[in-house]
Parts: C-alpha cells; sequence; structure tokens
C-alpha cells in the first residue's frame, strides 16, 4: 500500500468509528501520537486528546503536552509512590503500566500502535480494530489508525504536516530523527533494561534507589528483602544481570569478576554518588 492509500485508509478508519459516546485519542507525547492526532483533525470526528501522564516521561514531554492542547491525566500513584508500595518493576512484573497508562476512560479509544515498531508488537497486532480489556473485564473498542506505517510513512507525515514533535526527537542542530523514541525512563522492557535512561538521567536512578529502599524497610519479609537485602542490590540485579544466579555469582564470589560491591559498582558505572 502506497503512503497516500495508508494515509486516506487511516482516515477512513476514524471516520468509521460510531460517534454515539466520546472517543479518546490515547495521546502519549511521542510521534506516533502527533500523527494520529493530526489524522483525526483531519477527518473531521469529534474526540478528547489524553494523555496518561506517567511521571517519569522524558524532560519537556509535559511541555509538549500542552502545547499540541492535550488534557492531561494525572495517576493515582507517581512511579516513586508506586516502587515504594509495591517494589522496583521488571520485565514479569510490570505492575507499573497498570496504574500509570493501561486503563479504560472510555469505550472507544484511538491508539497509536504501529507493527514496525517490534517484533512483539508485529506478532500481537494483526487488525486495526480490536477489543481490549483492562483490570475488573473493562472493555474498550480501540481503533489502530497507522497499524501498518513505517518509520518512513510517518517521517513524511510529520514533514508534509509541519508537525513538530517532542524534544528528544531532535539533535542540538535541530535534526528530526524518526527513530528515536519516547517512554519511561528506566522502563525494564528496553534492551539495555533501563542504563541508558539512568546513564543520562543518573538523578532519576537515585530517586529509584531511595523508593526501593523504602519499600525494602516497609516490607522486611517480602522476597526481595529476603533475595537481594539492599536497595542497591537490587538496583544491580535488575540492571546489570541475566538472572538471580548471575547476580549471586558476581555478588558473592561465584563468577571470575566476582566479588562486586554494587552501590561502588552503579556510582561508577553512572557517575553519581548514590548515599542516601
Amino acid at each position: 500500500m502506497t503512503y497516500e492509500k495508508k494515509v486516506a485508509s487511516a482516515i477512513k478508519l476514524l471516520q468509521s468509528i460510531p460517534q454515539d459516546g466520546p472517543i479518546e485519542l490515547a495521546y502519549s507525547g511521542g510521534k506516533d501520537s502527533d500523527v494520529i492526532l493530526e489524522l483525526a483533525k483531519m477527518a473531521g470526528i469529534p474526540f478528547r486528546p489524553i494523555y496518561k501522564n506517567t511521571t517519569i516521561d522524558p524532560p519537556g514531554t509535559i511541555q509538549h503536552v500542552k502545547d499540541m492542547g492535550v488534557a492531561i491525566r494525572q495517576p493515582k500513584l507517581t512511579m516513586l509512590q508506586i516502587i515504594e508500595t509495591k517494589g522496583w518493576p521488571t520485565r514479569r512484573a510490570r505492575f507499573c503500566c497498570s496504574v500509570l497508562k493501561e486503563y479504560k476512560i472510555w469505550d472507544r479509544c484511538i491508539v497509536g500502535v504501529r507493527r514496525a515498531e517490534s517484533t512483539a508488537r508485529a506478532k500481537r497486532y494483526h487488525e486495526p480494530e480490536l477489543c481490549r480489556i483492562y483490570n475488573k473485564n473493562e472493555r474498550v473498542r480501540q481503533y489502530l489508525p497507522i497499524l501498518e506505517w513505517t518509520d518512513e510513512d510517518v517521517e513524511k507525515f510529520i514533514k508534509e504536516r509541519g508537525i513538530h514533535c517532542a524534544p528528544i526527537y531532535y539533535d542540538r542542530g535541530g535534526q528530526f530523527h524518526v527513530e528515536r523514541r519516547l517512554g519511561c525512563i528506566g522502563c525494564p522492557l528496553k534492551s539495555d533494561n533501563g542504563r541508558g535512561d539512568f546513564k543520562k538521567y543518573p538523578k532519576m536512578l537515585k530517586a529509584w534507589i531511595k523508593a526501593e529502599k523504602k519499600y525494602l524497610d516497609t516490607h522486611p519479609n517480602s522476597r526481595a528483602k529476603e533475595k537481594f537485602g539492599t536497595a542497591y542490590d537490587m538496583a544491580f540485579h535488575d540492571l546489570f544481570t541475566k538472572s538471580y544466579d548471575d547476580y549471586i555469582g558476581k555478588v558473592h564470589g561465584l563468577l571470575p569478576d566476582a566479588d562486586i560491591d554494587p552501590k561502588k559498582y552503579l556510582e561508577e558505572y553512572f557517575g553519581i554518588d548514590l548515599t542516601l
């Protein structure tokens, strides 16, 4: 399908959404959200763009959201409060998402998901319209107008429509980089487990560790306390090891590069004093 046909198809899909109730446009502040926002305007349909504040998006995101005229919905708990009450999120325990992003607002929602974003999304999403079920059996009809769009399609549309995206997509010279992605700082689903984010924003890492310490102090019988003991050990495990056995080997002398002091290692790697 040509670029022109993809744009026309996206607008047609949006115009097919029943208008007998409110329509949410799930706006993240990212480039794909900017695209679906513009497409919805072109489609001439009634909708309300809503940004679910994760409290850990990159600097400049909130201002961009405001500049785009998008409503901001605050979460019941901030990311740091979630860590304080539930512990450090991991690939297998992404409890933060249900609190910060994945919940129902209205019955119909426009989403900027693209299959080209990842292999996982390519396997999961096949149709531009689907039923999403959230907690407590809450059903939402989702519409994915740019599901089959490539990075090239997105970049062309942004330049063609004169859209200015969030700061993260531009280098110091003002050059737009479509390959960049906006997401939660420190997300454990990233290929480097979030290390790159914390390298760029080391103060955020310190805040996470402080929150994790509070969780461990208030949950002395938790599995995390039993396995890791300190927030530094927990952070080192999630950011630098492949498994619990790998962590044990590196920290407790069972591997060649063993006897690592997690706090010291983290401080040297991220260049920040992590003393709480």
